[in-house]
């Protein structure tokens, strides 16, 4: 039971939650996107893959090495602090650079300021409690696709799935799913003795907040 938890903390880290919304959205309707080859795609998924889980997973790795942290998991509540900082600057990099940013959709766009108001929100509650990042991540994912369904009106897409043929389905699919995956991150953490329940009930209330701040904030 333990190794399977750890593999689902590891599978839904927190770090990579925007690269599943952008795969999702993708997904959904890849004409969101006005940028509609597959070389150009590929460098806007790299390039959130860069600024959202490869330089702070970098930070974090500089940080263990030079003896900042004692594991790269961040187990103590204060050494969260920095490497928490450090991310919130390179997702509210990204903000910036999308959100005027033609090619991408706006519904992308509330995600990740969602996100870093997430980060930043966790990073001021790490001075008292510490509070679950994974379930701040799928707390907001959950949001993000029902922000997708219920705000921009995205009922069901099409699943190509080559010669098994295609399929209609329902956003319903993505909610229920987003929403079974966010109670068993937050059971995974439980399991593994990683937080309290408060810790993981104020991860969820986090994400689901900053997201709807987000949205309330850009969306007119």
């Amino acid at each position: 039971m333990k190794y399977i938890a750890q593999s689902i903390s590891f599978i839904f880290h927190p770090l990579v939650i925007i690269s599943y919304l952008l795969l999702i959205l993708l997904v959904i309707n890849p004409y969101l996107f006005s940028i509609q080859n597959e070389k150009a795609i590929g460098i806007l998924m790299i390039y959130v893959v860069m600024l959202t889980v490869v330089m702070p997973g970098i930070t974090v790795l500089l940080m263990r090495a030079m003896g900042f942290v004692n594991s790269i998991h961040l187990k103590e509540r204060t050494e969260r602090i920095i490497p928490l900082i450090i991310t919130g600057g390179f997702y509210l990099w990204l903000f910036i650079n999308i959100y005027q940013n033609t090619t991408i959709p706006l519904v992308f766009s509330i995600f990740v300021l969602g996100s870093t108001i997430g980060l930043f929100l966790t990073f001021f509650f790490s001075l008292f409690t510490k509070v679950s990042l994974h379930t701040t991540g799928v707390g907001g994912l959950f949001v993000g696709i029902l922000l997708i369904k219920y705000n921009f009106s995205y009922e069901s897409f099409l699943v190509n799935l080559g010669s098994l043929g295609s399929y209609n389905v329902s956003t319903d699919v993505l909610i229920f799913l987003s929403l079974f995956i966010a109670g068993l991150v937050g059971t995974t953490r439980l399991i593994l003795k990683a937080h309290s329940l408060n810790e993981v009930f104020i991860g969820y209330l986090i994400g689901i907040v900053s997201q709807l701040v987000a949205f309330s904030f850009l969306f007119n």
